[in-house]
């Protein structure tokens, strides 16, 4: 057994930025690598990354190693940036704080060899002191080297699927001090190399590889079809090496290493080999199959004059506390290496020692010709993993990942607009698949988070979750025969009249007067006009009563006061289509009231408008809305900094009526100007007429979220003109109502970027969410007699769970 003391060897002698200068005399750029989302990916996608890597490096001097190690680790979720004060905060923290997940960190580093043969003895100890001195100066050779790297990642940068970041010495630091301390955390430890395995403090290691051109079978390519979910109608792809990144669920790292070489030199000695194994063909069909393979691969390289051959090498180091279970982990790895047809290499002791300390970035150059198989550089690219875990932002609303369904936040109103100009949103889900309760879940952690909410609601989905803030909700709910206590014209003094307040009560009233044609501009001045001799008249008791009541007494004689023709105001009209909402009129009780009740609203941060009982009355439903806006608009957006959301629920119901759309429609134009977003919710994208009007909403809507439906996404791909990767992205989703993790599954496109997340909520959340059935029925009886929410859902929770 020995034993080796990283800090009596320490393999890195300077750092400068980037640059690091080892023991060994190699010169080392290092990078980060922010890859894509697993899952995110198409087929083009992959092929396009792989021709990015393959431009960048193909040009890269001779000798040049590069490097790429991808480490995946074990660890626990920590809960630490979700937020912690509401009880439904409480209960989200709490059951999601210990969940095991595998943390990804990819690296990519460029090495100029010390020795630019790149020919190592077959055991080289990297710890041995180079004799002669190491310059830490930057002579011109190693400056021309990192002009060519930057060149190269400027390259990736700019293909803008891959991110690569400089290392800084705090970073070069920590990955040394993790990979030789054998990622124990909390103490420093020594390496014992012992012949059944390596080990290092609490971790056993061991090592497998792909060190020859014979290990790989007749395909490689840069992406595969993924089992899991792909179906009889469309292919899922994932990267050639998916399985042994994230989806191997195990303690390991991938070393993927690449020699760039003389082509002309590697062509030569292939020939050469060529040549020996034809004369010796005779003794062994092995020899033969050797033969095709060599001659397979120099075909390749005499067709392709932008082919670059290099040597590579490829390893898996994996660990595991127990020594038992490295050999459950090799048979994993050996599995999925069996499905890419590709025979890996079992080290056992010298070996696998040079193997392990030789995957360390600085020490990559020193595998010898034994350790390396030839191919094209296209070949050993289609090796990389090209994506990594799912990516929180800063802040937002928390779903889960698809691979272990941990926490990640997803900056759906996008402050800064990077991804989206417009942050409206639109959830589209067939009846019974969950869109209340994605909703609930959406609107729950914006206003926890401070922005105003405005629902508009024809199905009472809401109440639940509103109950749990009862001093910051009002529900206002339409009765038969009873108004909602909104005056539009109500004034508390002269200055609340602003041109702003007349263009809105001008609107208002021309909407109430709509006769199905686009009203002029001469027509809204001259209602202005009326208005503002109706205000200057009348002192108090403003109400469209007292407006009816102010024309009709000076029917003979307003035109001539306010100067306007009768074209352009029909005093007529006007008394007759408004007779209607006054006096003794069919719709009067809906302006029954002269005080204006609009401050109970004012101070509220939720606002839930239940129509349900008159979704099927269109003149009615149509002056609600009007109403509704007028309170908006002297509400929500009196205060233009303050962020707010208006969500219209079963808005399929709402839209069965002409003049509901265009209304709509006003509201998508004058978000632009707040601080604010819009919601709709449909059943299917058909239930939005295909018209103008609704291309203009579904244009300013850049947020879009999409549950299963087992009738097809066909329509929902050509409406929002949804990629190729985006429809096999929907057509993957699977739910999981069963066991002991229950979740949905669902499509989330921002903007430009999609990709399938999960819904899963401890039982708290799920209790506030639920919108019928006899459970959440249970949990509103227990309200009623304690009428605190919070109480009712535990309760409920002890009886049930």
């Amino acid at each position: 057994m020995k034993k080796l003391n990283l800090s009596a060897y320490h393999p890195i002698i300077d750092i400068q930025d980037n640059i690091i200068f080892a023991n060994n005399g190699n010169v080392v750029l290092g990078y980060k690598v922010d890859s894509p989302e697993i899952y995110c990916l198409s087929e083009k996608d992959f092929e396009d990354m792989h021709g990015s890597w393959f431009q960048a490096f193909k040009s890269l001097p001779t000798s040049t190693v590069i490097h790429k190690q991808d480490i995946y680790k074990k660890d626990e979720y920590s809960a630490d940036k979700l937020p912690n004060s509401t009880f439904l905060q409480r209960a989200t923290n709490s059951y999601f704080k210990g969940r095991e997940y595998l943390v990804h960190s990819s690296y990519l580093y460029f090495i100029l060899p010390n020795n630019k043969a790149l020919n190592a003895a077959k055991f080289t100890n990297p710890f041995r002191k180079v004799e002669k001195g190491i310059s830490k100066e930057l002579d011109t050779n190693v400056q021309e080297f990192i002009g060519s790297v930057k060149d190269a990642v400027s390259f990736i940068n700019n293909s803008r699927k891959v991110a690569l970041k400089p290392l800084n010495e705090s970073e070069i630091l920590n990955v040394c001090d993790a990979y030789f301390n054998g990622f124990n955390e909390g103490f420093d430890t020594d390496i014992q190399l012992k012949k059944e395995n390596i080990e290092i403090g609490n971790n056993h290691f061991d090592v497998l590889a792909v060190n020859s051109e014979l290990c790989f079978g007749d395909v490689v390519q840069s992406s595969k079809t993924n089992d899991k979910f792909t179906s009889d109608d469309f292919v899922f792809h994932q990267g050639f090496m998916d399985g042994l990144g994230l989806n191997l669920n195990e303690n390991h790292i991938l070393n993927q290493i690449i020699y760039l070489d003389d082509k002309h030199k590697w062509r030569k000695l292939l020939d050469k080999k060529i040549e020996e194994l034809s004369k010796s063909s005779n003794f062994g069909t092995q020899n033969k199959v050797i033969q095709k393979k060599i001659e397979a691969i120099v075909a390749k390289i005499n067709e392709d004059d932008s082919s670059r051959i290099i040597r590579g090498h490829l390893n898996i180091i994996f660990w595991s506390q127990e020594a038992q279970q490295l050999c459950t982990i090799a048979s994993k790895i050996k599995t999925e290496f069996k499905e890419l047809d590709i025979v890996p290499y079992y080290p056992k002791g010298e070996e696998r020692k040079n193997y392990f300390l030789n995957s360390y970035c600085c020490f990559s150059s020193n595998f010898s010709n034994e350790d390396l198989y030839v191919t094209d550089l296209k070949h050993a690219l289609c090796l990389y993993i090209n994506n990594t875990n799912y990516k929180s932002d800063a802040t937002g609303i928390l779903f889960n990942d698809r691979q272990h369904n941990i926490p990640v936040l997803k900056d759906v109103w996008d402050e800064k607009k990077k991804r989206i100009k417009a942050r409206n949103f639109a959830i589209f889900a067939p009846t019974g698949e969950g869109k209340s309760f994605l909703a609930n879940n959406i609107l729950r952690q914006y206003f926890e988070d401070g922005v105003r909410l405005v629902i508009i609601d024809l199905g009472g989905s809401y109440s639940k979750f509103a109950k749990l803030y009862p001093d910051d909700h009002i529900i206002l709910r339409y009765e038969q025969g009873k108004n909602l206590g909104i005056n539009p014209f109500y004034i508390s003094n002269e200055s609340d009249l602003t041109p702003e307040r007349l263009e809105d009560l001008a609107v208002f009233i021309l909407e109430l007067l709509a006769s199905g044609k686009e009203t002029t501009k001469a027509e809204e001045v001259a209602v202005k006009k009326v208005l503002l001799h109706y205000y200057a008249t009348v002192r108090t008791g403003h109400s469209l009563a007292t407006l009816y009541q102010f024309v009709d007494a000076k029917k003979d004689i307003l035109m001539e006061e306010i100067k306007v023709r009768e074209t352009h105001f029909s005093v007529y009209n006007f008394l007759h289509i408004l007779s209607e909402y006054v006096d003794n009129g069919l719709y009067s009780f809906l302006f029954h009231v002269s005080e204006d009740q609009t401050y109970k609203i004012e101070d509220k941060r939720m606002i839930v408008f239940e129509l349900d009982e008159v979704k099927d009355n269109k003149e009615i439903l149509s002056v609600m809305l009007k109403l509704i806006k007028s309170a908006i608009q002297r509400t929500i957006w009196r205060n233009k900094a303050e962020k707010g959301i208006i969500l219209f629920d079963e808005f399929a119901k709402q839209l069965k009526f002409d003049n509901v759309l265009e209304s709509v429609e006003f509201y998508y134009q004058a978000i632009r100007k707040q601080n604010g977003a819009i919601g709709i919710i449909l059943q299917s994208i058909n239930q939005l007429p295909n018209n103008s009007t609704s291309a203009s909403i579904l244009e300013n809507t850049q947020v879009i979220y999409s549950l299963n439906n087992e009738k097809g996404y066909e329509e929902l791909k050509n409406r929002l003109s949804l990629s190729s990767h985006d429809l096999n992205q929907l057509k993957s989703i699977r739910n999981n109502l069963t066991g002991e993790r229950k979740y949905t599954e669902m499509f989330i496109k921002i903007g430009k970027e999609s990709n399938i997340f999960r819904l899963e909520v401890p039982n708290e959340v799920y209790a506030a969410y639920l919108t019928d059935g006899k459970e959440s029925e249970a949990i509103m009886a227990i309200y009623e007699e304690t009428q605190n929410m919070e109480t009712a859902i535990n309760e409920f929770i002890e009886k049930n769970y």
